[in-house]
């Protein structure tokens, strides 16, 4: 039987599988060339929130439903109010993101849209093996992330960024619509890195997350509570729960370059595209998507694509860190905001920032701590 064959092939309809297919459609330097996007989900619901922060108007404006310019940050004995400017914190829902993606995807003749479960990719004949057939692809991009590759390594270290969220309805006006509150850690630690995160939508409508930096997710019932304690804390009268989502995010300086190849790229959280000092991924994968649509036009090798930056480093020290004083996660973020101004810590987050800034910044936290987890690394 002969196999249908595809210039690309996106394995994966994420937010970065999809991102990609959107580049890729959009450009007509890519118009000759036979596309194919498999995903087994329907995406026809707003099954997540993505948040980030940028400076001034982005590409991906149109999808923004709130933004904010003032964010709170609060761990014990400390609280800080700050303007986010130069940057402004936004956020877009998963279902919006989908449906633009099905707008632009109607118009492409070079586009196809498989709903298929991905049973393998196999890296010796480029072929993808689905419950509704095989395919070849020239170029095939992955965004599935292999846990068991991940979690049998033990050379760097693997935390989760795990929570859920509850968008909530209250009987009272208890939200200020203008302020997100960034992280909040004033709450039972429980021995690992815990916080909140609140994401007003009007006075009295606002998305809750409880989350967390830890090695092992909780049961179902321990977030839950959690977000109610947390909620009646603040006197909300009467209140239901207009949707949920849930997540979990891998927190790790693992290479995953190194399964890449000439023609097979792994993206998105697969491929190392989480900030893995912190999660986010989504403004991360927008940048890289925009870099790789120019590296192809190059023809190069994919696996020439990915490359080590200092920031790699510094994600894998502030890891080694935490995973070694888990129970002290709070501590860490806390000196971060005490000592250093937003505007510097966002563009920290965001690797923009230069050597002397991030000298600085480094200087603010427990020496000792990183020092010894150089040091571990260097012997």
């Amino acid at each position: 039987m002969k196999i249908k064959r595809y210039d690309f092939i996106i394995c994966g309809g994420g937010a970065s599988g999809l991102m990609l297919a959107s580049k890729l459609i959009s450009d007509s330097f890519f118009s000759n060339k036979k596309i194919l996007l498999i995903e087994k989900d329907e995406k026809n619901l707003n099954d997540r929130t993505w948040c980030f922060w940028e400076k001034g108007k982005g590409e991906l404006d149109h999808l923004v439903s709130k933004n904010w310019s003032h964010a709170i940050f609060k761990a014990k004995n400390f609280k800080t109010k700050f303007l986010t400017d130069p940057y402004t914190y936004k956020l877009i829902r998963g279902i919006d993101f989908y449906n633009n993606f099905k707008y632009l995807k109607n118009k492409q003749k070079n586009f196809e849209y498989l709903s298929a479960k991905i049973n393998s990719i196999d890296e010796k004949t480029n072929v993808v093996k689905t419950d509704k057939g095989a395919f070849f692809g020239d170029n095939i991009f992955s965004s599935v992330l292999d846990k068991n590759k991940l979690s049998k390594q033990n050379k760097f270290p693997l935390l989760k960024q795990h929570f859920i969220g509850q968008m909530i309805q209250t009987e009272k006006k208890i939200f200020k619509p203008d302020e997100v509150t960034f992280m909040d850690f004033d709450i039972p630690q429980k021995n690992s890195t815990r916080f909140m995160y609140v994401l007003p939508i009007t006075q009295n409508k606002a998305l809750i997350e409880y989350t967390l930096f830890s090695p092992k997710e909780l049961v179902k019932e321990e977030y839950i509570n959690s977000i109610k304690k947390y909620l009646i804390n603040l006197d909300p009268g009467k209140f239901s729960i207009i949707e949920s989502e849930k997540g979990s995010i891998p927190m790790t300086a693992y290479k995953f370059k190194s399964n890449n190849t000439k023609s097979i790229l792994n993206i998105g959280t697969a491929g190392g595209w989480t900030k893995a000092s912190t999660g986010y991924t989504f403004l991360n994968t927008l940048n890289k998507t925009n870099l790789l649509i120019s590296f192809l036009k190059e023809n190069k090798p994919l696996n020439e694509f990915e490359k080590n930056t200092r920031f790699w480093y510094y994600d894998l020290l502030f890891l080694d860190v935490l995973n070694k004083h888990n129970d002290k996660g709070s501590l860490l973020f806390k000196k971060m905001f005490e000592k250093n101004k937003p505007e510097l810590i966002f563009k920290f987050l965001d690797n923009q920032t230069n050597f002397f800034e991030e000298l600085g910044l480094m200087l603010t936290f427990k020496k000792r701590w990183f020092v010894d987890a150089l040091l571990r690394r260097i012997f």
